[in-house]
Protein backbone atom coordinates (compact mmCIF):
# COMPACT_ATOMS: atom_id res chain seq x y z
CA UNK A 1 0.00 0.00 0.00
CA UNK A 2 1.33 3.40 -1.07
CA UNK A 3 1.95 5.38 2.78
CA UNK A 4 -0.29 8.23 3.86
CA UNK A 5 2.30 10.39 3.69
CA UNK A 6 2.75 9.99 -0.06
CA UNK A 7 -1.08 10.34 -0.77
CA UNK A 8 -0.36 13.84 0.87
CA UNK A 9 2.14 15.20 -1.19
CA UNK A 10 0.73 13.91 -4.14
CA UNK A 11 -2.70 15.86 -2.93
CA UNK A 12 0.02 19.02 -1.75
CA UNK A 13 1.53 18.67 -5.22
CA UNK A 14 -1.88 18.11 -7.44
CA UNK A 15 -3.05 21.42 -5.83
CA UNK A 16 -0.08 23.79 -6.64
CA UNK A 17 0.33 22.32 -9.93
CA UNK A 18 -3.55 23.19 -10.46
CA UNK A 19 -3.22 26.66 -9.21
CA UNK A 20 0.28 27.55 -11.57
CA UNK A 21 -1.17 29.35 -13.60
CA UNK A 22 1.79 30.04 -15.38
CA UNK A 23 3.28 26.66 -15.67
CA UNK A 24 3.02 24.64 -19.20
CA UNK A 25 4.00 21.43 -18.61
CA UNK A 26 2.79 18.22 -20.29
CA UNK A 27 2.14 16.83 -16.53
CA UNK A 28 0.00 20.01 -15.80
CA UNK A 29 -1.69 19.19 -19.13
CA UNK A 30 -2.61 15.80 -18.54
CA UNK A 31 -2.57 15.06 -14.59
CA UNK A 32 -6.70 15.26 -14.13
CA UNK A 33 -8.32 14.68 -11.51
CA UNK A 34 -9.10 11.18 -12.58
CA UNK A 35 -5.73 9.88 -13.38
CA UNK A 36 -4.15 11.05 -10.27
CA UNK A 37 -6.80 8.93 -8.68
CA UNK A 38 -6.49 6.29 -11.17
CA UNK A 39 -2.63 5.90 -10.31
CA UNK A 40 -2.23 7.62 -6.87
CA UNK A 41 -2.88 4.24 -4.92
CA UNK A 42 -0.77 2.41 -6.96
CA UNK A 43 3.35 0.90 -6.37
CA UNK A 44 5.44 -1.15 -8.63
CA UNK A 45 7.11 -4.15 -7.22
CA UNK A 46 10.28 -2.08 -7.20
CA UNK A 47 8.90 0.22 -4.61
CA UNK A 48 8.09 3.11 -6.92
CA UNK A 49 5.08 5.53 -6.69
CA UNK A 50 2.90 7.73 -8.63
CA UNK A 51 5.14 10.64 -6.53
CA UNK A 52 8.23 9.18 -7.32
CA UNK A 53 7.48 9.88 -10.66
CA UNK A 54 5.93 13.48 -10.82
CA UNK A 55 7.40 15.06 -7.77
CA UNK A 56 10.10 17.26 -10.00
CA UNK A 57 7.17 18.28 -12.52
CA UNK A 58 5.54 19.12 -9.07
CA UNK A 59 8.53 21.00 -7.67
CA UNK A 60 9.59 23.01 -11.26
CA UNK A 61 6.93 24.52 -12.61
CA UNK A 62 9.01 25.65 -15.43
CA UNK A 63 9.20 22.30 -16.89
CA UNK A 64 8.35 21.17 -20.50
CA UNK A 65 7.07 17.96 -19.25
CA UNK A 66 7.41 17.20 -15.77
CA UNK A 67 8.02 13.30 -15.34
CA UNK A 68 10.37 10.95 -14.89
CA UNK A 69 9.88 7.09 -14.82
CA UNK A 70 11.33 5.72 -11.55
CA UNK A 71 11.33 2.01 -13.27
CA UNK A 72 10.66 0.15 -16.16
CA UNK A 73 7.31 -0.92 -14.91
CA UNK A 74 6.22 2.42 -14.24
CA UNK A 75 5.93 2.93 -17.85
CA UNK A 76 3.06 0.25 -17.71
CA UNK A 77 1.88 0.74 -14.01
CA UNK A 78 1.30 4.54 -14.36
CA UNK A 79 -0.11 4.36 -18.38
CA UNK A 80 -2.97 6.88 -17.46
CA UNK A 81 -0.20 9.66 -17.30
CA UNK A 82 2.33 8.33 -19.04
CA UNK A 83 0.85 7.51 -22.38
CA UNK A 84 -0.68 11.01 -23.52
CA UNK A 85 2.80 13.02 -22.57
CA UNK A 86 4.34 10.21 -24.53
CA UNK A 87 1.95 10.38 -27.50
CA UNK A 88 2.01 14.41 -27.01
CA UNK A 89 6.09 14.91 -27.36
CA UNK A 90 6.56 11.94 -29.70
CA UNK A 91 3.96 13.47 -31.65
CA UNK A 92 1.50 11.22 -32.36
CA UNK A 93 2.82 7.75 -30.93
CA UNK A 94 -0.38 6.14 -29.72
CA UNK A 95 -1.40 3.75 -26.85
CA UNK A 96 -1.94 1.45 -30.06
CA UNK A 97 1.04 1.87 -31.60
CA UNK A 98 4.19 -0.45 -31.87
CA UNK A 99 7.87 0.42 -32.21
CA UNK A 100 9.61 -1.24 -34.88
CA UNK A 101 12.34 -3.75 -34.12
CA UNK A 102 15.69 -2.38 -33.65
CA UNK A 103 17.67 -1.71 -36.86
CA UNK A 104 20.18 1.00 -37.05
CA UNK A 105 19.62 1.64 -40.51
CA UNK A 106 21.90 0.89 -43.37
CA UNK A 107 25.32 3.42 -42.55
CA UNK A 108 26.28 2.99 -45.93
CA UNK A 109 23.49 5.58 -46.69
CA UNK A 110 25.14 8.16 -44.36
CA UNK A 111 27.53 10.82 -45.96
CA UNK A 112 30.00 13.93 -44.98
CA UNK A 113 27.19 16.70 -44.25
CA UNK A 114 30.02 19.01 -45.06
CA UNK A 115 32.97 17.46 -47.23
CA UNK A 116 34.18 20.88 -48.53
CA UNK A 117 34.85 21.69 -44.45
CA UNK A 118 33.12 25.36 -44.76
CA UNK A 119 30.72 25.10 -41.75
CA UNK A 120 30.49 21.73 -39.59
CA UNK A 121 32.85 22.32 -36.68
CA UNK A 122 32.20 19.11 -35.15
CA UNK A 123 29.00 16.51 -35.53
CA UNK A 124 28.27 14.53 -32.57
CA UNK A 125 25.54 11.54 -32.10
CA UNK A 126 24.46 10.29 -28.70
CA UNK A 127 22.21 7.64 -26.82
CA UNK A 128 21.20 6.75 -23.29
CA UNK A 129 20.64 2.89 -22.03
CA UNK A 130 19.71 1.56 -19.38
CA UNK A 131 20.46 -1.66 -17.81
CA UNK A 132 18.17 -4.37 -17.95
CA UNK A 133 17.37 -5.91 -14.44
CA UNK A 134 17.88 -2.39 -12.52
CA UNK A 135 15.82 0.24 -11.70
CA UNK A 136 15.91 3.91 -12.44
CA UNK A 137 17.68 6.30 -10.42
CA UNK A 138 15.05 7.08 -8.10
CA UNK A 139 15.06 3.56 -6.87
CA UNK A 140 18.28 2.43 -7.25
CA UNK A 141 20.44 1.37 -3.99
CA UNK A 142 24.44 2.65 -3.45
CA UNK A 143 24.98 -1.15 -4.02
CA UNK A 144 23.14 -1.09 -7.36
CA UNK A 145 24.94 1.91 -8.66
CA UNK A 146 28.87 0.50 -7.42
CA UNK A 147 27.44 -2.84 -8.91
CA UNK A 148 26.43 -1.37 -12.44
CA UNK A 149 30.21 0.63 -12.50
CA UNK A 150 31.79 -2.44 -11.98
CA UNK A 151 29.85 -4.47 -14.61
CA UNK A 152 30.13 -1.55 -17.12
CA UNK A 153 33.79 -0.67 -16.39
CA UNK A 154 35.20 -3.77 -16.89
CA UNK A 155 33.28 -4.04 -20.29
CA UNK A 156 35.56 -0.60 -21.38
CA UNK A 157 38.66 -2.50 -20.17
CA UNK A 158 38.20 -4.88 -23.11
CA UNK A 159 37.68 -2.08 -25.75
CA UNK A 160 40.43 -2.86 -28.41
CA UNK A 161 40.74 -0.30 -31.89
CA UNK A 162 39.49 3.01 -32.00
CA UNK A 163 37.52 2.19 -29.21
CA UNK A 164 40.31 1.47 -26.62
CA UNK A 165 40.86 3.95 -23.54
CA UNK A 166 40.17 4.48 -19.91
CA UNK A 167 37.11 4.84 -17.54
CA UNK A 168 37.45 7.98 -14.58
CA UNK A 169 35.41 7.25 -11.91
CA UNK A 170 34.26 10.61 -10.11
CA UNK A 171 34.73 8.76 -6.77
CA UNK A 172 38.22 10.10 -5.67
CA UNK A 173 38.98 11.69 -8.87
CA UNK A 174 42.02 13.55 -8.52
CA UNK A 175 42.34 17.59 -9.18
CA UNK A 176 44.57 17.29 -12.40
CA UNK A 177 42.28 14.48 -14.14
CA UNK A 178 39.32 16.24 -13.33
CA UNK A 179 40.54 19.99 -14.75
CA UNK A 180 41.81 17.43 -18.14
CA UNK A 181 38.01 16.00 -18.12
CA UNK A 182 36.82 19.88 -17.76
CA UNK A 183 38.74 21.20 -20.33
CA UNK A 184 37.69 18.81 -22.53
CA UNK A 185 34.13 19.59 -21.89
CA UNK A 186 33.66 15.44 -21.20
CA UNK A 187 32.75 16.06 -16.99
CA UNK A 188 29.25 16.00 -15.76
CA UNK A 189 28.38 17.26 -12.38
CA UNK A 190 25.62 17.25 -9.96
CA UNK A 191 23.32 19.81 -9.82
CA UNK A 192 20.98 19.67 -12.17
CA UNK A 193 17.57 21.09 -10.14
CA UNK A 194 15.04 19.13 -12.41
CA UNK A 195 17.40 15.76 -11.56
CA UNK A 196 17.77 16.36 -7.94
CA UNK A 197 13.98 17.21 -7.70
CA UNK A 198 13.42 13.58 -9.23
CA UNK A 199 15.84 11.65 -6.56
CA UNK A 200 18.31 11.26 -9.02
CA UNK A 201 21.21 12.71 -7.59
CA UNK A 202 21.40 10.29 -4.55
CA UNK A 203 24.77 8.96 -3.01
CA UNK A 204 27.02 10.66 -5.38
CA UNK A 205 29.29 10.49 -6.69
CA UNK A 206 29.27 6.62 -5.91
CA UNK A 207 28.88 4.77 -9.01
CA UNK A 208 29.32 7.18 -11.58
CA UNK A 209 32.31 7.77 -14.00
CA UNK A 210 33.00 8.86 -17.48
CA UNK A 211 34.65 7.05 -19.95
CA UNK A 212 36.67 8.20 -23.08
CA UNK A 213 38.72 6.31 -26.03
CA UNK A 214 42.38 7.39 -26.51
CA UNK A 215 41.53 10.13 -29.82
CA UNK A 216 38.55 11.35 -27.22
CA UNK A 217 36.29 10.90 -30.18
CA UNK A 218 33.66 8.41 -27.87
CA UNK A 219 32.65 9.03 -24.40
CA UNK A 220 30.59 6.84 -22.13
CA UNK A 221 28.53 8.57 -19.19
CA UNK A 222 27.79 5.98 -16.51
CA UNK A 223 24.93 6.90 -14.17
CA UNK A 224 24.46 10.52 -14.82
CA UNK A 225 21.17 11.12 -15.79
CA UNK A 226 20.65 7.17 -17.66
CA UNK A 227 22.52 4.12 -16.27
CA UNK A 228 24.60 4.95 -19.95
CA UNK A 229 25.20 7.89 -22.12
CA UNK A 230 27.11 6.79 -25.23
CA UNK A 231 28.49 9.57 -26.85
CA UNK A 232 30.69 9.34 -30.78
CA UNK A 233 31.55 12.46 -31.94
CA UNK A 234 34.67 14.40 -33.81
CA UNK A 235 35.72 17.46 -35.52
CA UNK A 236 34.03 17.79 -38.95
CA UNK A 237 30.91 16.36 -40.57
CA UNK A 238 31.66 13.24 -41.19
CA UNK A 239 28.28 11.98 -39.89
CA UNK A 240 28.85 8.25 -41.44
CA UNK A 241 32.00 7.49 -39.72
CA UNK A 242 30.59 9.16 -36.15
CA UNK A 243 27.54 6.98 -36.32
CA UNK A 244 28.96 3.71 -37.31
CA UNK A 245 31.27 4.05 -34.19
CA UNK A 246 28.30 4.66 -32.14
CA UNK A 247 27.14 1.36 -33.66
CA UNK A 248 29.81 -0.13 -32.71
CA UNK A 249 29.89 1.00 -29.07
CA UNK A 250 26.58 -0.07 -27.98
CA UNK A 251 26.75 -3.70 -29.77
CA UNK A 252 29.75 -4.71 -28.26
CA UNK A 253 28.15 -3.41 -24.87
CA UNK A 254 24.61 -4.95 -25.48
CA UNK A 255 26.27 -8.04 -26.29
CA UNK A 256 28.07 -8.53 -22.90
CA UNK A 257 25.09 -6.51 -20.49
CA UNK A 258 21.52 -6.53 -21.87
CA UNK A 259 20.14 -3.50 -22.54
CA UNK A 260 16.34 -2.90 -20.62
CA UNK A 261 13.44 -2.49 -24.13
CA UNK A 262 10.09 -2.56 -24.47
CA UNK A 263 8.34 -4.03 -27.36
CA UNK A 264 6.08 -1.03 -27.65
CA UNK A 265 7.90 1.74 -26.32
CA UNK A 266 11.53 0.74 -27.44
CA UNK A 267 14.63 1.43 -25.38
CA UNK A 268 13.50 2.49 -21.95
CA UNK A 269 14.68 5.74 -20.41
CA UNK A 270 14.60 7.69 -16.93
CA UNK A 271 13.10 10.13 -19.02
CA UNK A 272 10.11 10.15 -21.37
CA UNK A 273 11.80 12.00 -24.15
CA UNK A 274 14.58 9.89 -24.91
CA UNK A 275 12.47 6.81 -25.64
CA UNK A 276 12.48 4.52 -28.27
CA UNK A 277 15.84 4.47 -30.06
CA UNK A 278 17.01 7.22 -27.86
CA UNK A 279 19.50 8.35 -30.57
CA UNK A 280 19.98 12.19 -31.31
CA UNK A 281 22.36 13.84 -34.09
CA UNK A 282 23.68 16.79 -34.15
CA UNK A 283 25.91 19.43 -35.72
CA UNK A 284 27.65 22.41 -34.37
CA UNK A 285 28.07 24.73 -37.39
CA UNK A 286 30.24 28.29 -37.70
CA UNK A 287 28.56 31.30 -39.16
CA UNK A 288 31.40 33.77 -39.12
CA UNK A 289 29.49 36.72 -41.12
CA UNK A 290 26.55 36.60 -39.10
CA UNK A 291 25.92 38.60 -35.93
CA UNK A 292 23.56 37.73 -33.49
CA UNK A 293 20.12 39.53 -34.84
CA UNK A 294 16.61 38.91 -33.90
CA UNK A 295 16.00 36.91 -36.72
CA UNK A 296 18.48 34.41 -35.00
CA UNK A 297 16.81 34.76 -32.05
CA UNK A 298 13.31 33.75 -33.01
CA UNK A 299 14.82 31.08 -35.30
CA UNK A 300 16.27 30.22 -31.56
CA UNK A 301 12.76 29.90 -29.70
CA UNK A 302 11.07 28.04 -32.26
CA UNK A 303 13.82 25.44 -32.62
CA UNK A 304 14.55 22.47 -30.42
CA UNK A 305 16.01 22.54 -26.89
CA UNK A 306 19.66 24.81 -27.58
CA UNK A 307 22.55 22.49 -27.08
CA UNK A 308 25.57 25.15 -25.63
CA UNK A 309 28.22 25.22 -28.29
CA UNK A 310 31.20 23.63 -26.75
CA UNK A 311 28.99 21.07 -24.42
CA UNK A 312 27.38 20.45 -21.49
CA UNK A 313 26.99 22.35 -18.53
CA UNK A 314 28.74 25.34 -20.21
CA UNK A 315 27.16 28.84 -22.06
CA UNK A 316 26.04 28.74 -25.18
CA UNK A 317 28.04 31.82 -27.70
CA UNK A 318 24.59 31.52 -29.56
CA UNK A 319 21.32 29.87 -28.69
CA UNK A 320 20.51 28.03 -31.62
CA UNK A 321 21.24 24.21 -32.32
CA UNK A 322 21.13 24.80 -35.76
CA UNK A 323 20.67 20.57 -36.64
CA UNK A 324 19.08 18.19 -34.64
CA UNK A 325 17.45 15.21 -35.95
CA UNK A 326 15.86 12.23 -33.64
CA UNK A 327 16.10 8.90 -35.63
CA UNK A 328 12.56 7.99 -34.53
CA UNK A 329 11.95 4.77 -36.03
Amino acid sequence: MVEQGTLDKLEAGFKKLQEAADCKSLLKKYLTREVLDACKDKKTALGATLLDCVQSGFENLDSGVGIYAPDAESYTLFAPIFNPIIEDYHEGFKPTDKHPPTDFGDTNTLVNVDPTGEFVVSTRVRCGRSLQGYAFNPCLTEANYKEMEEKVSAIFSTFEGELKGKYYPLTGMDKATQQQLIDDHFLFKEGDRFLQAANACRYWPTGRGIYHNDAKTFLVWCNEEDHLRIISMQKGGDLKAVFERLVKAAKSIEAKLPFSHDDRLGFLTFCPTNLRTTIRASVHIALPNSPRTEVLDDIAASSPPSQSTRGEHTESEVRIRYFQQERMD
